[in-house]
């Protein structure tokens, strides 16, 4: 009698133990992983889907938004946020991020490629480049020529008269792009000289949007001829066969790089599962298609421009250009922004 009860404990074992090996997989117990990202958000899946092939079993949820709300959201949680990484948000948001020690310490695989000038140079690093983007002026050639305008050439052109209420430029408390802008012609010009380009500027702006891609589109619609705005969105412009022309002022362009990081918070510092995630974001699948949408990486390569793309736009990128400076200085530099400017900022729609 013991033998049998003893074999029939021995099968029950067995079966629970297939039954639990069964169960790994499902749903229910999935690896989970939260990010928090800037990528515009029709690129997001399509980034995602050699990640979500080799790792079926991690249930990736992204919180989407423009890098100013992102970071601004981040710093409100601090260490109780939900995030474990963050993924293609500008390198001076995170340098902002690890002044508030919201940054936690790893190197992904393959970030050895990447250039000095757009990662961390702490070890283990805090943050990795992906993709570099910069401003240019989108301008409606078509618009344009019925007004009899020139097309501006340069920062100082869009001071000029007739351009008045024809411009549109992202709030750079909303937009990466934005701040990078405002960041840009802050170093470039020195603080009284910016400011004071800046007021002028403000005579001719009719819009301050939310997002950074937003003046191209108004460009390419023709409702506020004049976008200041990353130089690749007047080229998707283009590729839709919009009637627009990409300029690359004179003085320079201000720039900064989509980077990613691991959220120093309690328990994420060994989180494998947001490490894997950072190093796939690395991986030359994901390279090629941030070059596809960005026109630029933070890594040597042989990818070939896309149509339209400026040539040699690496040159025209002001040389001076200090992230570190830009992240130490934000807060500031938004306060001052928000007291001259806010009154035409585009309202969020709730």
């Amino acid at each position: 009698m013991k033998k049998k009860i003893v074999s029939f404990l021995a099968i029950l074992c067995l079966s629970l133990t297939v039954l639990a090996a069964c169960g790994k997989g499902s749903t229910a117990e999935k690896e989970k992983l939260t990010v928090y990202t800037a990528i515009e958000e029709e690129l997001v899946q399509s980034y995602l889907e050699s990640y979500k092939k080799e790792n079926p079993n991690v249930e990736v949820t992204i919180v989407r938004d423009s890098t100013g709300i992102i970071t601004a959201k981040l710093l409100a949680e601090g260490k109780n946020t939900k995030a474990d990484v963050i993924w293609g948000v500008s390198a001076s948001s995170l340098l902002t991020l690890e002044q508030k020690d919201l940054l936690a310490g790893y190197t992904p695989k393959g970030s050895d490629a990447v250039l000095p000038n757009y990662k961390d140079t702490k070890s283990p690093t805090k943050w990795v480049g992906v993709a570099g983007y910069q401003t240019g002026i989108i301008v409606n050639t078509t618009e344009l020529k019925k007004k009899n305008i020139a097309i501006p050439q340069t920062y100082a052109d869009l001071t000029k008269p007739e351009y008045k209420g024809l411009i549109a430029m992202p709030n750079p408390a909303s937009s990466g792009t934005g701040f990078l802008t405002v960041s840009a012609w802050l170093q470039m010009m020195g603080d009284t000289k910016a400011w004071e380009f800046m007021t002028e500027l403000h005579k001719n702006i009719g819009t301050y949007t939310q997002s950074g891609s937003k003046p191209a589109k108004l460009a390419a619609a023709g409702e506020y001829p004049i976008g200041i705005t990353l130089a690749y969105s007047g080229v998707q412009q283009l590729k839709q066969g919009a009637p627009v022309e990409i300029v690359l002022p004179k003085e320079g362009l201000g720039w900064d790089v989509e980077a990613n990081a691991l959220v120093n918070k309690e328990g994420n510092s060994d989180n494998k599962v947001a490490q894997k995630f950072l190093d796939w974001a690395l991986t030359k699948d994901v390279m090629q298609k941030a070059f596809d949408a960005n026109g630029f990486v933070s890594i040597k390569n042989e990818f070939k421009a896309p149509e339209n793309f400026p040539k040699n736009i690496e040159e025209k990128m002001y040389k001076e250009n200090n992230l570190q400076w830009a992240a130490t200085n934000r807060e500031p530099i938004l306060k001052m922004w928000d007291q001259k400017f806010a009154e035409k900022a585009e309202v969020t729609k709730k």
